[in-house]
């Protein structure tokens, strides 16, 4: 159980910690309009992390008496699927340390309910985030006999997870903020996060 927490909070901080222009947003609108703001923008990103760390739960679950025939195989591809996300995401981050990151404006989104609203939009509109929760769902020794109690605990790992990073971003103001989404703090967290993924990777590989 407290396996299936950890990899989830392990799993949270590899899609979380990246810097791009979500993150610059939740810096932006607590600058801007306040903490209480820029921590609901933060738990939305969080929600949607969750929301789809809980698809791929299910979506592992349900197909489960299909899985188990090719576990050892569907492991390795896995695996593939984490190292590709790793390795877009080294270059993701070597290729803009010059660039200036772009991030939606955030005009409007003076109050708590506004900015959760639309952050949790956004953030939904990136699929890319399911297929990095199913890749680990499905690489998982489990996943051929899924336990509720330990998908919860990984969804819940991986909810915690998102939220203390964007909440240090939405608090974190001129100083841990502005560091963070700085060309050389992008780079640091691009770093960082893949080496998350590409550890996740070889943990689903490693035997028994």
């Amino acid at each position: 159980m407290t396996g299936a927490f950890l990899a989830g909070l392990v799993a949270g901080y590899g899609v979380a910690i990246p810097v791009g222009a979500i993150a610059i947003l939740i810096l932006g609108l607590s600058a801007r309009a306040g903490f209480r703001v820029g921590a609901a923008a933060a738990l939305a990103v969080a929600t949607a992390d969750g929301l789809y760390a809980a698809a791929a739960a299910l979506g592992g679950a349900g197909l489960a008496g299909f899985l188990a025939p090719v576990a050892g195989p569907l492991r390795v591809v896995a695996a593939l699927v984490l190292l590709a996300i790793a390795a877009h995401g080294l270059w993701r981050a070597w290729s803009a340390r010059r660039e200036v990151a772009r991030a939606p404006a955030g005009r409007g989104l003076h109050t708590p309910a506004r900015a959760y609203a639309a952050v949790l939009g956004l953030t939904l509109l990136n699929p890319a985030t399911v297929l990095y929760f199913a890749a680990l769902v499905l690489g998982r020794r489990d996943a051929a006999d899924p336990d509720p109690a330990a998908a919860a605990l990984f969804v819940t790992g991986a909810f915690l997870a998102s939220a203390s990073w964007q909440l240090l971003v939405a608090g974190g103001g001129s100083v841990v903020g502005r560091a963070l989404s700085g060309p050389r703090g992008r780079l640091v967290t691009g770093l960082v996060s893949s080496a998350l993924i590409a550890a996740l990777a070889v943990t689903t590989l490693r035997p028994g």
